[in-house]
């Protein structure tokens, strides 16, 4: 017999308004159908509705990754500072990472991520190749400190994340572990009704190689990606790359001064000189762990600190201040050109090719200089890509111009390789007999953001609207009149219960149906059931919270029909 859940005793407060500091529909809705409180910025306790909507996904969550084989533990969320010390991502993470001392002064954190716990405790239970492959997996609290938490319970300080651990000795078994979590995910997600795309991404901090998103779309999403409208490429805007192809430079004359007074920005110069942007070469100074060093792409595109932070990592990525140009004669604020450039270390997008040529500074006050060649007059260090990408760039797989969307990172898989084995020195006893280095694959859910972004997807204009498999309950009954309604509601609550139906039933005395009626589609349960008017003739009317259709039904069909 499932639960029946009467609101006459349920803790549920709903809201008419949104809050005055909601700017996401998730945020809005889960406040005002009461889901969740605000504790303080970017904590949120969960209340009954939205804890049984957050177990339910959870539960899905677990089945799929127990049917891969994977095993449930529980880490702290206390942890000592060493083993992320260790890994140097005590101070990678830096302001992002709360930190606290004991009584003792001992230094700990709160776990942003496990990969180093995970590590220590294979490196202590697992001795053989035999203990391996092996899946782990925990659904726990995890803390980042945003400097600005927003959006509700998408981005907060404090959350919920399933993430799991594979454990193999050789490649190809952390390919197999890849596959197998992938395919998990993408039944977890169909499971919860999410609309989704898998996209190419880059590791960041997690560090490893293969790394791939599911993104939900949705307007509230803090991740931008590409989508190609001709063939089946998707990437994180960080991941998107650009084909380097050098071009014949041997047509362009030499290297010509320009008098360009008062022109130290590509807008100026372009004015100035009657060119294009694109003609020109913008080479941007930046601090990599202190060292000055030039990035340079075309006049017309802007660069990505934040890919170039990702591409660089874990060096810290700064950009330069007036005080670094001091004594810097090679250095002419405004005026840099690649080709003077001897001492600085010098970066470029792939668009900057060998044999193309700019207009760029000539690295004198008020002087460029034009057909400045890359390759003739200038070398080129290191190519990343590090434009931020625009509408219509070309795809990397096809040609075609992509598309951009707004989505919410839902999900984050990465085959980490060796380096936290490395670090830990995790070796197993390999069949040979001799010591083998274990590679590993983290895998990540956002089971608190999975409710946020649910809610961002199937609300509509009346509140939100859960899918079956996730919602707080299969049937929302509401009596809508007095005594006789209310009994003929709690008896078909009951029947449906003892059926097998979870069962919201609304029996709250004093408050009009009119209320009844829009705190149901507020708080979004899949089906309505409403004991109205012809509750003498025990007729009830069913709706659909999501099409609107309405039927009228006998107690006996209603109860048949919705728990067919």
């Amino acid at each position: 017999m499932a639960q029946v859940q009467r609101m006459s005793r349920l803790m549920v407060k709903t809201l008419r308004d949104d809050p005055a500091d909601a700017e996401t529909l998730n945020h809005k809705l889960l406040v005002r159908a009461g889901y969740v409180r605000r504790t303080a910025a970017g904590i949120w306790t969960w209340l009954p509705l939205g804890k049984k909507v957050y177990e339910n996904i959870a539960r899905v969550v677990r089945e799929e990754m127990d049917a891969i084989g994977g095993q449930e533990v529980l880490l702290p969320a206390l942890l000592p500072k060493e083993p992320y010390e260790a890994s140097g991502r005590y101070e990678e993470y830096g302001d992002l990472l709360f930190r606290l001392k004991d009584r003792k002064g001992a230094d700990y954190l709160l776990g942003p991520t496990h990969e180093e716990i995970f590590t220590q405790v294979v490196k202590d239970q697992c001795s053989s190749y035999k203990d391996l492959p092996v899946i782990l997996y925990q659904i726990q609290t995890k803390y980042r400190d945003e400097a600005r938490p927003r959006a509700g319970v998408l981005r907060g300080r404090e959350f919920q994340m399933k993430d799991s651990y594979s454990f193999d000795t050789t490649d190809e078994g952390l390919a197999e572990a890849y596959a197998l979590h992938r395919g998990a995910y993408q039944k977890i997600f169909e499971r919860l009704g999410l609309d989704y795309r898998i996209v190419s991404a880059i590791s960041g901090a997690m560090g490893g190689s293969a790394s791939e998103e599911f993104l939900a779309p949705a307007p509230a999403g803090e991740d931008t990606f590409v989508d190609c409208p001709s063939c089946d490429y998707a990437a994180n805007t960080e991941a998107v790359t650009f084909a380097l192809a050098p071009v014949d430079g041997s047509a362009h004359g030499p290297v010509e001064e320009l008098d360009t007074p008062d022109t130290p920005t590509i807008e100026t110069l372009a004015e100035h000189l009657g060119v294009p942007a694109s003609a020109t070469l913008k080479n941007l100074l930046v601090k990599v762990d202190g060292e000055i060093v030039a990035v340079g792409v075309p006049g017309d595109r802007e660069v990505d600190l934040g890919k170039l932070g990702e591409h660089l990592a874990p060096a810290e990525v700064e950009l330069v201040t007036a005080e670094d140009f001091e004594g810097r004669d090679d250095l002419v604020r405004g005026y840099v050109g690649p080709q003077g450039l001897a001492k600085v270390r010098y970066i470029a997008d792939p668009r900057v090719a060998p044999g193309t040529a700019w207009i760029t500074g000539a690295n004198q006050q008020d002087k460029h200089a034009k057909n400045v060649v890359c390759g003739r007059d200038f070398e080129v260090d290191d190519y990343l890509d590090v434009v931020v990408v625009e509408e219509g760039d070309p795809c990397p797989n096809c040609g075609a111009g992509l598309k951009l969307d707004r989505a919410i990172e839902i999900g984050h898989i990465f085959q980490l390789g060796r380096k936290y084995a490395d670090t830990f020195q995790l070796d197993v006893l390999g069949k040979e007999g001799k010591p083998v280095r274990v590679t590993m694959g983290s895998y990540g859910i956002g089971v608190s953001r999975a409710v946020a972004a649910l809610a961002e997807q199937t609300a509509d204009d009346k509140g939100l609207c859960w899918p079956k498999e996730i919602a707080p309950a299969d049937v929302h009954v509401v009596a809508a009149g007095k005594a006789l309604q209310t009994e003929l509601a709690l008896e078909v609550a009951e029947k449906l219960g003892a059926a097998g139906a979870r069962v919201l039933v609304d029996d709250r005395a004093g408050v009009s149906p009119g209320v009844k009626f829009t705190d149901a589609e507020l708080i979004g349960v899949p089906q309505i059931l409403v004991a109205g008017r012809r509750s003498a003739e025990g007729v009830v009317e069913l709706k659909d919270r999501r099409t609107g259709e309405r039927e009228e039904l006998t107690v006996d069909e209603a109860v048949a029909r919705l728990t067919a």
